[in-house]
């Protein structure tokens, strides 16, 4: 269990959590783990097998807190709120948006060359640590190419057209990720393609599940501004898909979660033993494993950078939040285009 900025993580399986006069009260095998007032916690999240008491849930709803339900690899699955307030005339604008192709494509454009800029970045520091100089030629090479994607898709006329050139150019970015991964690790950390739902390899449930959490940050930073993270620009609208949060994410996916990864492969603060190997091939994070990387996600959250727009220091955990205003104010019309996040 772990509290950070006002959350609170539940991922011991067939944990119990539930209300005991004004506390949160958490008991693994009806011995008692963890017991915080309910007014120092802003929402609750449980990995996996979590029990969760009716009168807790109807007193998180009740203080506008969320419940957010995710499995054992971090996938989201469900949220409990409260009646949303929102901003009506805000939605009604981004609906209105969602009507204007040459809007939309705009707006698609701007999360592309986000994620393609800071994808970018993760791959010229690498290029610059490398200790090979033929991996380091084959990262820069690989980098070059994302810039190529990004004129590419300056110029895309279509949503179709720039999905196409982003889907090129991730599959380029994840085939040379390989190469800023240690040699000592790559035997057990080998990206073999992005796989999803189930990851096949380490490296893909150790991203997938950071992705999972980037995803629910991104999800309430949306609602928290009025926005209606169901109806993106980038992402086709399905039902049940948060597809403004899909595309918010997009411009954080390489220098937060990526980044992470790395960072744990490489120091080995993440090993072979915290994974299982699934049944039909499935690779996911163990306990011990999902422990280690909630504890590393929100110490990465809580490091301070100077946004490149506002010129302010502040928490990376803030950062899907200043977006989603940025957001909010391009669909406006109070700023020219959206803007995303590019790292230093």
């Amino acid at each position: 269990m772990h509290t950070i900025q006002n959350t609170l993580y539940v991922m011991t399986p067939q944990a119990y959590a539930h209300l005991e006069n004004s506390t949160v009260r958490i008991d693994v095998e009806r011995e008692k783990k963890l017991q915080v007032p309910l007014h120092h916690v802003g929402g609750l999240v449980c990995f996996g097998n979590v029990m969760v008491s009716p009168a807790l849930m109807h007193r998180l709803a009740d203080e506008g807190k969320s419940l957010v339900l995710l499995d054992d690899s971090g996938r989201f699955k469900a949220r409990l709120e409260g009646p949303v307030s929102g901003n009506i005339l805000l939605r009604q604008t981004q609906h209105r948006t969602a009507g204007d192709a040459a809007v939309m494509l705009e707006l698609a454009r701007a999360c592309v060359a986000g994620k393609l800029k800071n994808s970018r970045s993760v791959l010229l520091r690498g290029a610059r640590e490398a200790e090979d100089e033929s991996e380091a030629a084959r990262l820069s090479r690989t980098a070059d190419n994302l810039a190529a994607s990004l004129r590419a898709a300056a110029i895309a006329c279509t949503l179709d057209e720039l999905r196409g050139v982003e889907g090129e150019a991730a599959r380029g970015y994840f085939d040379a990720l390989n190469l800023v991964v240690k040699p000592a690790y790559r035997v057990v950390f080998q990206l073999n393609g992005r796989t999803r739902r189930p990851p096949l390899d380490r490296f893909n449930a150790l991203i997938s599940f950071l992705y999972a959490m980037l995803m629910n940050d991104c999800r309430s930073a949306l609602e928290a501004c009025g926005l209606d993270p169901q109806l993106g620009f980038l992402h086709a609208v399905r039902p049940g898909r948060a597809a403004l949060a899909l595309d918010l994410q997009e411009e954080f996916r390489a220098i937060l979660c990526d980044r992470l990864a790395l960072t744990l492969i490489n120091r080995g603060q993440i090993g072979e033993n915290d994974f299982d190997l699934r049944e039909g091939g499935a690779v996911m994070l163990n306990d011990r494993g999902r422990r280690t990387v909630v504890t590393a996600w929100q110490d990465r959250k809580q490091e301070e950078i100077t946004h490149p727009l506002t010129e302010s220091r502040l928490p990376f955990a803030l950062l899907p939040f200043i977006q989603a205003r940025f957001m909010a104010r391009a669909l406006r019309g109070e700023m020219e285009s959206y803007l995303p996040f590019l790292a230093k």
